[in-house]
């Protein structure tokens, strides 16, 4: 090839575990097995009784584990925004409310242990999900399910509460994925380290202590996907070094997430290494968290000072290199509805303007207050993102900024407990919709616990943005949503990530490793020639 990074087409997508490879002859496709190393240890990891169960993980990389191995009745595209088929042969909205939709399922689907699949399987599946509503689960994406039926062997239908055009988003999402109701018990959680789909893969192993987990192509799988393998081995690595070591020595062959800039830099630039860098654009975006109860960032000017003074550019220039870019808003950019309302709220960084949004509100300063960031989740450049906005901070002379690492074991639950007045988290989306970046933050039951509410967006704009099925017909309402973030300020957008997958030479099928909706499609990775 003549160009060491590649730039692949905005619709292959963002996010994901990281990608590798390394064949041993497994049958199954040109690929043998595909070696996926990360630094995201998956969910499954965690002491939890019921680890690999649905109904109880909302966690992007145990996810990309479900993706591979449940079947839902739809799926996102190799490569557009638009749900298609995958256990349904067909599905739609039967009303023009965008309140019914109707699935018909493919022929001749069997779970991996040869139980039949029916609709039968996919009702049971989908209450049993509304019906556990397990806190760490996504129940919270079907809340607007009012009933769902099976009319007939292979005909499902869902009866929503209120109007939803994201609804077929949703259902290709892992909260709706088929479960074998002869195997999954219908009023608790499936305890223990197995589990029984229908998808692509089966697992083979898990082993809970390194975090290696085996999938192997299913025989018995029905769908509309031809896997390029026959086997992926998903492997943890403690640090990004380690991850960089093994992609060079050629034990690692893709590797996506998570890199710091300056190892994406080194890949890019060695031209003998036997990598190729693909950048692609993402959806990932990363924001501040404000505990808007705080006895000191409760106060709205004090938050709107500090969207005033904070530097976007400074912090993707400088600490992430330009594989980011600055974010003025909830929704990213590529997305139907995307406004940059926080840079038309405050324009660019002004300490005298935020100076003078906190004496008109009669606040003292500095004011004192604690950035929290996690150490061991976000990537290794989050330090310094965090050292960087404390210093923007304080050079105002306005604020007197601490900072604080903690381990993301013991992050995450005192996050959604509101116990730290300013803390920082990344979303990955559910589906490649503006509605995924406004109502999990701003709906109700938010996945933040933030006791921010705003009526207007929870009771008006939100149901009048699902009404439209065509969704650039809800933009004026996205827009309206996000002003009112911008004024109001419960988080502040920082940046938006670019998608970098670097692959040893051999590895085919990388351009599709990830779709729009951030999906890690392992079965497009095979093995081929050596460049």
């Amino acid at each position: 090839m003549n160009r060491k990074t590649l730039v692949l087409p905005a619709v292959v997508g963002l996010l994901a575990p990281l990608l590798a490879a390394c064949g041993d002859g497994d049958g199954g496709g040109n690929g043998g097995t595909i070696v996926v190393g990360t630094t995201d240890r998956i969910a499954a990891t965690a002491e939890a009784p019921a680890p690999l169960d649905p109904a109880a993980v909302y966690d992007v990389s145990t996810w990309n584990v479900f993706r591979n191995t449940f079947q839902t009745l739809l799926r996102m595209p190799r490569a557009g925004n638009q749900p298609e088929a995958e256990a349904a042969e067909e599905c739609g909205f039967t009303d023009k409310r965008s309140a019914r939709y109707r699935c018909t399922l493919r022929e001749g689907l069997t779970f991996s242990n040869g139980h039949d699949l029916t609709a039968e399987d996919v009702v049971f599946s989908v209450e049993r999900m509304t019906g556990i509503d397990d806190p760490a689960g996504p129940a919270s994406l079907l809340d607007n399910l009012d009933r769902v039926e099976a009319p007939s062997e292979r005909e499902v239908v869902f009866h929503l509460k209120k109007p939803d055009a994201t609804f077929p988003y949703k259902l290709a999402t892992p909260a709706a994925a088929i479960v074998d109701s002869e195997v999954y018990p219908a009023d608790d959680l499936l305890e223990g380290y197995e589990l029984t789909g229908s998808g692509p893969y089966v697992l083979e192993s898990f082993d809970a202590d390194s975090g290696k987990v085996v999938l192997a192509r299913n025989q018995k799988y029905r769908g509309g996907l031809e896997p390029a393998n026959g086997r992926v081995e998903l492997r943890f690595f403690e640090d990004s070094g380690d991850l960089e070591k093994a992609l060079l020595d050629g034990r690692v062959d893709v590797v996506n997430r998570t890199l710091s800039p300056e190892q994406i830099g080194r890949l890019e630039s060695d031209r003998d290494d036997g990598v190729e860098v693909a950048e692609m654009s993402g959806q990932e975006i990363r924001y501040l968290v404000f505990a808007t109860e705080d006895e000191t960032v409760g106060d709205t000017a004090v938050r709107r000072a500090i969207a005033q003074v904070v530097d976007r550019g400074e912090l993707v220039r400088d600490v992430y290199d330009r594989t980011a870019e600055p974010l003025y808003s909830i929704v990213p950019s590529g997305l139907t509805g995307h406004h940059n309302s926080f840079f038309n709220t405050y324009g660019e960084p002004d300490a005298k303007a935020a100076r003078a949004i906190l004496e008109r509100a009669g606040v003292h300063t500095p004011v004192d207050i604690k950035l929290t960031y996690t150490v061991d989740h976000y990537g290794p450049a989050t330090e310094e993102e965090f050292e960087t906005l404390a210093r923007q901070l304080n050079e105002t002379g306005l604020f007197k900024a601490t900072v604080e690492g903690v381990p993301w074991k013991t992050y995450l639950p005192t996050a959604r407990k509101q116990q730290y007045e300013i803390y920082g988290m990344g979303w990955f989306p559910d589906f490649p919709d503006p509605d995924n970046f406004v109502a999990p933050f701003f709906g109700e039951d938010n996945f933040l616990g933030s006791p921010y509410e705003n009526d207007e967006i929870r009771e008006q704009l939100i149901p009048r943005t699902r009404v439209k099925d065509q969704r650039d017909t809800a933009v004026e309402d996205f827009v309206r949503a996000q002003d009112i973030v911008a004024k109001e300020v419960p988080l502040l957008p920082l940046w938006q990530g670019k998608q970098y997958v670097a692959a040893r030479e051999d590895i085919t099928g990388v351009e599709w490793a990830l779709n729009s909706a951030s999906v890690l499609q392992l079965w497009e990775l095979g093995r081929g020639v050596q460049a």
